[in-house]
């Protein structure tokens, strides 16, 4: 239960109800000082229970119970009226027809009243606005006839007369609970996104092992949780990667002390196969020890490629890049392979075309070791094709260096291995000296490009 209430549902609920209430009290609040406003200042007193056929018949009784009409006796009655209801409008005509006397009237009224025109005003008024009484003065029309004219709005209940005169502060009030709900709820969800754009910062920015840092969790709610799940997958990451450093730092040693114990007994190995080609042996026993010179040469290269492997992945391989013409040291290269392969029984096409810029900046012991990788892998996996191409390349785009063969293609089985780590040795040899290289392999034999872009 405790959880539920520091939920961020339970707190957006907890925002709802506060609002609804507040709405609700504001109503109430502003009803009431708007009803306080318009008692205090005289709008709502003594028309609670006030009536047409009221006000009418009480008209009638005090105008006929003035026997002796004077304009003295005739304001007094007004004045009364006119305390009881201040927007009331009344006039005095008296038996000649001659207007009298009158209270607040605003329109312009005629001097001499005819029985045709009173008969006029009576028809106008009558079912109108204002809401009019005629009533005769005493009990006979001697003395004439008084006039009262009320707004009809007099008679509207006290709560419809406010809204008319009050609403604008009603609506305003309104307005203002629901701006102040907006507004909660704005600062509300800011709060939210604040932490989530903060939880973002935390997934994006890395320490300096690469992986994410942790995050301070402040609060017990969902983005809390989602915080303390994210600062322990990041501890599970660096357990992870502390643990893979050390696994990293055992297999390389255990590859430096295995290639390091290998190569004695291959040396020894090496120079008894020398001792004994000195031996007179038959054609047989000369093919055998050549073989077996040959194995040593590969496992020696294999070892070899293996700690460069290494080396690279450790980023421990020594790197001196500088500029130099890269088409004469292919060249001066391919004249160090030239006996190898002729030995073999290749063919060797070279058309190495100087590019326009031959300067390239590059180690030029990684770029020899690369050529020597590639060299190899042709002697070794592309013997039935007896062919090998070393060729320049320029096009919009790059300029290449590009070495095919006519053997069977990389996805064919060889009989000699090896040539995994040696091409895994040519890939991180390229990029690290910021070139590019691809290859393309069928049945028809291999190219391979090694690429400066322009």
């Amino acid at each position: 239960m405790k959880r539920l209430f520091q939920s961020l549902l339970a707190k957006y609920m907890l925002l709802i109800l506060l609002a609804m209430f507040i709405v609700q009290a504001a109503y109430l609040i502003i009803a009431l000082f708007v009803f306080g406003v318009s008692y205090n200042s005289g709008e709502t007193q003594n028309k609670g229970a006030v009536e047409e056929s009221a006000v009418e018949d009480k008209w009638h009784q005090e105008a006929n119970a003035m026997q002796n009409a004077t304009s003295e006796s005739v304001q007094q009655v007004f004045e009364r009226w006119k305390e009881q209801y201040p927007r009331a409008t009344m006039f005095w005509v008296d038996g000649q027809g001659k207007l009298a006397s009158q209270k607040d009237v605003q329109e312009q009224l005629p001097t001499e009243w005819s029985p045709a025109y009173t008969a006029k005003f009576i028809k106008q008024r009558y079912g109108g606005n204002p809401f009019t009484v005629i009533a005769f003065v005493g009990q006979d029309e001697t003395n004439g006839f008084v006039v009262l004219e009320l707004p009809r709005s007099e008679f509207d209940p006290p709560l419809a007369n406010m809204y008319d005169r009050y609403g604008l502060i009603f609506i305003t009030g309104v307005m203002v609970i629901i701006f102040l709900f907006l507004f909660m709820s704005f600062l509300f969800f800011r709060s939210i996104r604040k932490r989530l754009l903060h939880l973002q910062e935390a997934m994006e920015i890395r320490d300096v092992d690469g992986l994410p840092i942790g995050i301070p969790v402040k609060k017990k709610d969902e983005i809390g949780q989602l915080e303390k799940t994210f600062n322990q997958m990041v501890g599970e990451l660096r357990e992870s990667k502390q643990r893979e450093q050390k696994e990293e730092q055992l297999r390389r040693e255990l590859i430096a002390n295995l290639s390091h114990d290998l190569r004695t007994p291959l040396t020894k190995i090496r120079a008894q196969a020398y001792s004994i080609a000195k031996e007179d042996l038959s054609d047989e026993g000369k093919k055998a020890i050549q073989s077996l010179e040959s194995s040593v040469v590969n496992v020696d290269r294999l070892i070899e490629n293996l700690m460069s492997y290494t080396l690279l992945m450790a980023s421990k391989y020594k790197f001196e890049s500088k500029d130099m013409d890269v088409v004469r040291y292919v060249k001066e290269c391919l004249a160090l392979w030239y006996p190898v392969f002729e030995k073999e029984g290749f063919e060797v096409d070279v058309h190495l075309v100087p590019f326009e810029q031959n300067n390239w900046r590059i180690d030029p012991i990684w770029l020899g070791s690369i050529l020597d990788n590639l060299l190899q892998n042709v002697l070794r996996h592309a013997k039935n094709g007896v062919y090998v191409c070393v060729k320049t390349e320029s096009t919009d785009q790059y300029d290449a260096i590009v070495i095919s063969d006519r053997g069977n293609g990389m996805k064919n089985e060889s009989d000699e291995a090896g040539a995994g780590i040696g091409l895994s040795i040519v890939d991180m040899m390229v990029k690290g000296m910021k070139l590019d290289w691809d290859m393309e392999s069928s049945e028809n034999g291999t190219t391979i490009k090694i690429k400066k872009y322009k």
